[in-house]
């Protein structure tokens, strides 16, 4: 799958693993590169399994969410996808763009 950032930060929190640490803590940093890794295998989205993968609702409907550690997630959008008049088809979603790392419940 394709994966983009929303931005430069977040491109750095997933890419230089001593961020990932500073930022998240080091159990959320870890499950972090394997989400990234699984992601990165994946065709498409519904192929994830890793994570307990699930549609958000509410102000992030139309983005989907991975479990980290400790209440955090990352959390990404379609960033192409086939034609859909109901919302993003994840089973052939094959680009995501990640919008977001942490715990959005605080």
């Amino acid at each position: 799958m394709d994966i983009s950032f929303a931005s430069k930060k977040l491109a750095k929190l997933c890419a230089d693993p001593r961020e990932g640490t500073k930022a998240l803590g080091a159990d959320s940093a870890r499950k972090l590169r394997s989400r990234l890794a699984d992601l990165q295998a994946a065709d498409t989205v519904a192929e994830l399994v890793a994570g307990r993968p699930h549609p958000l609702s509410g102000s992030r409907a139309g983005q989907f969410a991975l479990d980290l550690a400790g209440g955090q997630r990352l959390v990404f959008r379609a960033a192409r996808q086939e034609a859909s008049t109901t919302g993003a088809d994840w089973k052939r979603v094959t680009a995501i763009e990640i919008v977001f790392i942490g715990d959005y419940h605080d």
